[in-house]
């Protein structure tokens, strides 16, 4: 049970470092609580023998996570799971030998044995760890938003978003993400194959044990995306219960007919590919659904459009 101190005070008001320890004064409690030298840090929430390990930023807990604790907190501590959070000060894809030498005690005390379900998760550079730090739980189940395979310039110089990166060694240990997968059970790689460079770095993670879920249109950040359509929770517990394919995340992903930035981005792309007809049939299925002035507003435009060329809509079905 957390201290008064540590559940009463207002996570928003801390700086970052009285927010840390605030998280460390709650591991403390729960597990614990170690730094991995200056940029890194293990919080570890001890109750059962399934695991959800993710890897997150100080950022994208204090900026998105109801009170400012890390996501697979909320998945795990309701559940009564367990719960690894690696979380980093910067974006420093976890390269640090201090996180590494995190891996090798966890290994050597067989740490993740203790478990009977792991499921690893982190999108975009923190999917690139959750890949690459796989490699220590054998036969756990990865999920990744978005990775990066790695910022090896001479692997992936066809990627200029992280030209600071290009200095680190992606070369050394737990380097090569999809080679680290090679010991974990079932691994799925959700990205937007409209994003060409994130397309290029699922690709590369293509494995017999790899299940590539593509979802055109969800744009660039796949795991603030899957969060805030409020099934990101759900599928990393499905996942933890042994649950999680394909075709069960198909189920969670229906949800995004009702997440208005994916309806906007599916109806931008189709004025920009000219499509008026299919333009006009998404607002009037939107609308039928949801309050969405502006899918309202668009669908007129594209009625006078269609019927300025003599066309109009099929009647609407009624449910």
């Amino acid at each position: 049970m957390q201290s008064e101190n540590a559940s009463t005070v207002d996570p928003r008001s801390l700086s970052d470092a009285d927010w840390f320890a605030r998280i460390e004064e709650i591991g403390a409690e729960a597990g614990y609580f170690r730094w991995l030298g200056t940029s890194h840090a293990a919080f570890f929430l001890d109750e059962s023998p399934i695991l959800i390990v993710t890897f997150e930023t100080v950022a994208s807990i204090r900026q998105a996570q109801p009170g400012q604790l890390p996501l697979g907190y909320h998945v795990a501590k309701g559940r009564g799971w367990s719960h690894l959070c690696l979380i980093a000060r910067s974006n420093t894809w976890y390269r640090d030998p201090a996180v590494y030498a995190f891996f090798d005690r966890l290994v050597d005390d067989a740490f993740f044995e203790d478990f009977d379900q792991v499921v690893f998760w982190g999108a975009d550079m923190a999917g690139y760890a959750a890949a690459a730090f796989s490699v220590t739980a054998p036969g756990a189940t990865v999920i990744l938003g978005a990775p990066q395979a790695t910022l090896d310039p001479a692997v992936a110089g066809w990627d200029p978003r992280f030209l600071e990166m290009r200095r680190t060694s992606f070369t050394d240990r737990y380097g090569f993400a999809p080679d680290m997968t090679e010991g974990a059970g079932p691994v799925y790689v959700i990205f937007d194959p409209e994003q060409n460079l994130d397309a290029m770095h699922a690709a590369l993670f293509a494995r017999s044990h790899v299940t590539l879920l593509p979802c055109r249109n969800l744009g660039r950040d796949i795991g603030a995306t899957l969060d805030q359509m409020r099934i990101l929770p759900s599928l990393l517990a499905a996942a933890a219960t042994g649950a999680f394919d394909a075709h069960m995340f198909r189920i969670f992903y229906r949800s995004r007919r009702n997440y208005r930035p994916y309806l906007r981005n599916l109806l931008a792309r189709l004025d920009q590919d000219g499509r008026v007809r299919l333009a006009a049939l998404l607002c009037r299925n939107v609308i039928g659904r949801l309050d969405a002035p502006k899918f309202k507003s668009r669908l007129e435009e594209l009625e006078s459009e269609l019927a300025a060329a003599g066309e109009h809509l099929p009647p609407a079905r009624h449910r």
